[in-house]
């Protein structure tokens, strides 16, 4: 399948050492990518839009990812995970790219997660999300959709695969994984479904839905 569009990305040379401010990364044009498989779940929420794919560079693949998450808000709107950034490789090669969605959002970076095998590379995932907990913000019925994600990595060629990343979010709980890269074929990019600011007063934002992911050779 080819996307033809011109997608947006954010990317920067980045270490996978610490948190990073990814929002201050630097913006550029990209031609979308090939892709061999498109990687989804069942239990995304349904509001908000679907962002614009971003890819990572030709020739590049998802190595690890950073999470970005608002803290709980005591009696305030809590929105959980706003955003994702994906680091990305070239097989065998030092050195990193980040790709971000362009849409910021609310909270702070984590620190960046890595696969540690040499020409390993994120192939699947899976969504932690909070199911619809009533109309309005008052009662318990703050809703926050999306709150964390976790991957697998596996080598480039196939083999098995190794959980990455075992944090989780503050509310809801995990789905069930993903389908996986074909053998010969990684992560190499995502698009995101976010809900908008819904104004002052009782407006229930949720910020992140929603999440697919790209699989490339």
């Amino acid at each position: 399948m080819l996307l033809t569009l011109l997608s947006l990305i954010i990317v920067a040379n980045t270490a996978l050492t610490a948190a990073e401010n990814y929002d201050s990364s630097f913006e550029a044009k990209t031609k979308a990518r090939k892709t061999v498989q498109k990687l989804k779940v069942s239990n995304g929420m349904p509001w908000g839009q679907w962002e614009e794919p971003v890819f990572c560079p030709l020739n590049t693949y998802a190595v690890g990812y950073s999470l970005k998450i608002e803290g709980k808000q005591g009696t305030g709107d809590d929105t959980a995970l706003n955003n994702i950034a994906l680091l990305c490789k070239r097989r065998g090669r030092k050195g990193n790219t980040v790709v971000v969605s362009p849409k910021p959002g609310w909270g702070r970076w984590t620190k960046s997660a890595s696969c540690r095998a040499r020409n390993s590379f994120l192939v699947r995932f899976r969504l932690q999300v909070q199911t619809w907990q009533g109309p309005g913000l008052t009662g318990g019925n703050d809703d926050t959709a999306a709150n964390y994600v976790t991957f697998a990595c596996r080598e480039f060629k196939g083999g098995k695969e190794r959980v990455l990343g075992k944090g989780k979010g503050p509310f809801g709980i995990f789905g069930k994984w993903s389908n996986n890269c074909p053998r010969n074929s990684a992560i190499c990019g995502m698009r995101v479904k976010s809900e908008p600011w819904q104004g002052l007063g009782d407006k229930d934002d949720t910020a992140m839905n929603d999440v697919e992911f790209f699989c490339c050779k």
